[in-house]
């Protein structure tokens, strides 16, 4: 019945002047308030994205708190462009069969690591072995990392029978329940990684990045509504060209932009990260256009070994770079290789 009405809202707005093929002149842009997403951040507080668009196109900034949310939005067609994680990115392409969405370009690598209470005992990776880890949300992009180290381990979770005890939880409660003793470890994004460290006293025994061949694996991606790709190249084009400028912005002078994006953050959430917390999270991130394919086709393969997909992922569709590739071009940058699977 879920993919029957994806379907038909799908096939209703593609078919007519719906939301999801875009308001005239409006575009609406889902984000969450967190250093994954900091081109998002950026851009829109510098006004890149706005001088690229100009002034006949009016953004609509949305802030989100979980990948889900985000699909649920697109669907409904209340978002046209996101910056999301790979896991959902999949899950929103898998369900409607390859009709509601397109990874468009990357945003960042890096960034997700594992941290244990130094009492818990845990030297190493098979140490996890009758202990209590948590992750920000069942199935989310670190939930699935944790399920797939725990298989390459011989391990498994409790619920199957296993001796490892998964708790999906929020990240600020995991803090808590990280200082309470109540958690052994958590398999979290940055800025909770150093938060964890830094806040918690805890220890880094996983560097997401050491798994992944040259240290680089997708932590968010930028998404587009496909109804509005088909409906609005242009803007979505001038979206990726104003995308890039602050990539290369970011890379060129990283403590002022650490020093917006976080003050930024604080505006968002009326709290601001700590100066050494958003210092060594950023040490661990690569801002980038890049999707880096074969970990998205990876971790896809992974959520479905853990059971989060029906049915295993085809996802020779999903990503459509040739507005990415064309910006590049132009910008006398390399070219991205177009993903073609796992």
């Amino acid at each position: 019945m879920k993919a029957l009405m994806i379907a038909a809202t799908l096939a209703c707005l593609a078919a007519c002047s719906g939301p999801s093929a875009g308001l005239a002149g409006v575009v609406r842009v889902g984000y969450f308030p967190n250093i994954t997403h900091s081109q998002a951040i950026l851009g829109l507080a510098r006004g890149d994205f706005a001088e690229a668009l100009g002034p006949d196109v009016t953004i609509e900034p949305i802030l989100f708190n979980a990948g889900p949310s985000v699909i649920e939005a697109l669907y409904a067609g209340e978002v046209d462009i996101a910056y999301i994680g790979p896991n959902p990115a999949v899950t929103g392409y898998v369900n409607s069969d390859g009709e509601a969405l397109r990874i468009i370009a990357g945003a960042t690598s890096g960034g997700a690591g594992l941290v244990v209470r130094p009492e818990s005992g845990i030297t190493d990776l098979a140490g996890l072995d009758g202990h209590r880890i948590a992750t920000p949300q069942l199935g989310n992009t670190q939930d699935v990392a944790l399920r797939g180290c725990l298989i390459s381990l011989g391990l498994a979770p409790l619920e199957q029978g296993g001796t490892v005890e998964i708790i999906p939880t929020e990240n600020p409660l995991i803090l808590d329940l990280f200082r309470s003793g109540e958690i052994d470890g958590a398999w979290v994004p940055e800025p909770w990684v150093s938060r964890l460290i830094v806040d918690g006293g805890g220890t880094l025994l996983l560097d997401e990045r050491s798994l992944w061949p040259d240290s680089a694996f997708v932590t968010a991606n930028i998404i587009v509504s496909a109804p509005y790709l088909a409906a609005n190249p242009e803007i979505v084009r001038n979206w990726l060209d104003a995308h890039v400028a602050v990539t290369l912005w970011e890379r060129e002078a990283p403590e002022e932009a650490a020093q917006l994006l976080n003050s930024e953050i604080e505006r968002l959430t009326e709290k601001a990260l700590a100066p050494e917390v958003i210092t060594m999270a950023l040490s661990r991130m690569t801002p980038t256009w890049d999707p880096i394919g074969s970990s998205l086709f990876a971790s896809a393969d992974a959520a479905w070994s853990a059971g989060f997909l029906d049915q295993e992922p085809e996802l020779s569709g999903i990503y459509d770079l040739s507005l990415l590739n064309s910006v590049l071009e132009e910008r006398g940058l390399p070219t991205v290789e177009q993903p073609v699977g796992p």
